[in-house]
């Protein structure tokens, strides 16, 4: 229980500070703990931040059951749009992004290995759900180009917040799906 409890106090920290100003001493004091008691808890800090990925993951899996359903990859190109330019998911796709960052960084068995590919295997298979022959090398493409515009178009709208120009763009794209 009181893991589950620091565990979501430290996930609500890293969302508002980020990660790379993650110390386990501030850390620790801002959750009302030790460090002592969170190296107990989660074996490491590399323990904590796998951890906390872990936990930031539940978060994208429930957007992936939030925006399928029966719809058509535009359909659900565009909800996933939606989900990812509203204001109010900004501390967690800019945690998103800087774990995305760092995975692709640490190709080894750091806290940050295998992030990255296990993102786009999830945003794959919800797409592929939605695709009429998901199997063929044309709809795995048309897959990895919809993954590339929404990510393309999410960096753009977190560096420059010009959301109508962004908008436009994905709106143009998934016309074309």
């Amino acid at each position: 229980m009181r893991q589950q409890e620091l565990l979501e106090a430290a996930y609500a920290w890293v969302l508002e500070h980020g990660w790379a100003g993650m110390s386990l001493r501030p850390l620790a004091e801002a959750v009302g703990s030790s460090p002592r008691v969170l190296l107990y808890l989660f074996g490491s800090k590399d323990g904590l931040v796998r951890a906390l990925l872990a936990r930031s993951r539940a978060d994208q899996l429930a957007v992936l059951d939030a925006v399928g359903g029966a719809a058509d990859l535009a359909t659900v190109g565009a909800r996933v749009w939606a989900w990812l330019a509203a204001a109010e998911h900004r501390a967690l796709l800019r945690l998103w992004l800087e774990a995305y960052t760092r995975s692709v960084g640490d190709p080894g068995d750091g806290p940050w290995a295998g992030f990255a590919a296990q993102t786009v295997a999830d945003w794959d298979a919800l797409l592929a759900d939605h695709q009429p022959h998901p199997g063929t090398d044309a709809a795995a493409a048309e897959r990895a180009l919809l993954l590339a515009v929404l990510r393309g178009a999410l960096l753009d709208l977190l560096a420059t917040g010009d959301r109508p120009r962004v908008d436009a763009a994905v709106a143009s794209h998934l016309a074309g799906i």
